[in-house]
């Protein structure tokens, strides 16, 4: 049987480590279990967005969990302000994941664990497909990924969030619940308290079954990026505009995704990609302009190639 223990122990992760604190179930149980497995060598890392009227409290209660335990903890506070067009949970998902990254970084710590679940992967991968997401979005969240130079672990993908509730209740865990979980404004939360059940219901095994079809689509993208960065190193790492012309449509949003994304950060959307590929096709003069905006910056030419500069 698969307990949080013996899962998280499987994951062997390198160590001194550093655990995401909310101060919730889940990252309390987290921390908790990592630090039984491995006194000494485990840090807790807490995001302070202060977007919350909770803030303070989660933070109150993640310093005196850690008091506790014995555990360092180190916390940040970074600003949430996104870019232009972007939604507030994006926003502060990226912040939280830079300042994660640098919380471990300052400290030394070779990896960060995350406390996302089964009932996590599978809201992700219905989020993702509510939005009309390609494969990257259905593949949605691996447990191991690199990010701001810092390798991110998530042990605990095979495990409902019943599970781990059960579990620290048993061991007579405290936590603190986020009062924004229930507010069903939020898409996320209207898939967790209203279409999960139904899936329990009509599909016992949902879980199992999600969890599959995000690997199937995790292999086809990770073809695809092994296509794409083939693509672009014949090009010498930026996109000749005269080779992508003589390549099918699709090979062309395939590799000037993944170049935006892995050279410069930055993800199109399905509408700025399509526009990018239309302003490509229309590059039949060495006198066509181009200057999109994407993402936060824009793609524009550069002699023969395409560049790509941030939004000042």
């Amino acid at each position: 049987m698969s307990t949080p223990p013996r899962l998280l122990s499987a994951c062997a992760p390198a160590r001194p480590l550093g655990v995401a604190l909310s101060g919730g179930a889940d990252s309390v149980a987290m921390l908790v279990t990592a630090a039984r497995l491995w006194p000494g060598e485990v840090h807790a890392l807490h995001v302070n967005h202060g977007l919350q009227a909770a803030a303070s409290t989660f933070e109150r209660h993640c310093t005196e969990t850690c008091a506790s335990l014995g555990i360092p903890l180190h916390v940040a506070r970074p600003d949430a302000t996104g870019e232009a067009g972007d939604s507030p949970e994006d926003a502060a998902r990226r912040a939280r994941y830079a300042a994660l990254a640098q919380l471990a970084r300052n400290a030394g710590l070779r990896c960060v664990l995350l406390a996302q679940h089964a009932d996590d992967q599978v809201e992700t991968l219905l989020l993702a497909l509510s939005r009309g997401a390609g494969l990257p979005g259905l593949a949605a969240m691996p447990a191991r990924f690199e990010r701001h130079g810092a390798v991110f672990l998530r042990p605990w993908l095979d495990l409902s969030g019943a599970e781990i509730r059960a579990w620290l209740r048993d061991e007579g865990v405290a936590h603190v619940e986020d009062p924004t979980n229930a507010d069903t404004r939020f898409t996320r939360n209207r898939i967790r308290h209203e279409v999960l059940p139904a899936l329990e219901r009509a599909f016992p095994q949902w879980r199992v079954t999600f969890a599959r079809s995000a690997r199937h689509a995790a292999q086809a993208q990770a073809l695809l990026d092994e296509m794409a960065s083939a693509d672009l190193a014949t090009m010498e790492g930026a996109p000749v505009i005269d080779t992508l012309r003589g390549w099918p449509r699709a090979r062309q949003a395939n590799v000037l995704r993944h170049w935006l994304r892995s050279v410069h950060g930055a993800t199109p959307s399905a509408a700025q990609l399509e526009e990018l590929l239309d302003q490509v096709h229309a590059c039949t003069t060495r006198g066509h302009r181009l200057h999109l905006r994407v993402a936060n910056g824009f793609v524009q030419r550069a002699g023969a190639r395409l560049a790509w500069t941030p939004s000042v």
